[in-house]
């Protein structure tokens, strides 16, 4: 395999939880790895990059999902100030700086009207679904996604009630 042009990855990433207010979960399939679905993940662009901007950056690259638009205000994202440390997959290590094992997800929400346009990006994922959110937690390959939603009613309620 020919070396990788792209710098490494940061090992510091977002995980971003969409839903309706009905609490129907997107999940959207990997490209690399059918049957893995996921919520929307991706890495910081530089260690300097605020984390809201990340999400702000992925949610679209990903999804098509303008956030900051009249239908997506930036106020619909919540930072659910959790942060993730777990150990990288094998298969995506040679994305990484030679001895990166680990990486920091921190975990938000966001919120969107049910019927918002999907967009994928065809070279990163191949189909989505939205899903009611406990059907969703058993259909995430990642443990952390998987808990992720599985708190989602109660940030959900949380932001009504804020």
């Amino acid at each position: 395999m020919p070396p990788d042009p792209r710098p490494p990855k940061i090992p510091e990433s977002v995980l971003v939880v969409i839903y309706t207010p009905a609490l129907d979960v997107l999940l959207i399939e990997r490209a690399d790895a059918p049957g893995f679905w996921q919520s929307v993940t991706g890495s910081k662009d530089s260690l300097e990059e605020p984390w809201q901007e990340t999400c702000v950056r992925e949610v679209e690259e990903e999804t098509g999902i303008v956030v900051g638009s009249p239908e997506v205000p930036l106020s619909a994202l919540q930072d659910w100030a959790l942060a993730n440390v777990y150990e990288i997959y094998p298969r995506w290590r040679h994305r990484y700086a030679p001895g990166v094992t680990h990486n920091t997800e921190r975990v938000f929400g966001l919120c969107v009207p049910s019927g918002t346009p999907v967009r994928l990006a065809p070279r990163e994922h191949t189909a989505y679904q939205w899903l009611p959110w406990r059907e969703a937690a058993d259909r995430c390959f990642s443990p952390s996604n998987a808990e992720a939603v599985l708190h989602l009613q109660r940030w959900a309620a949380a932001t009504e009630e804020g």
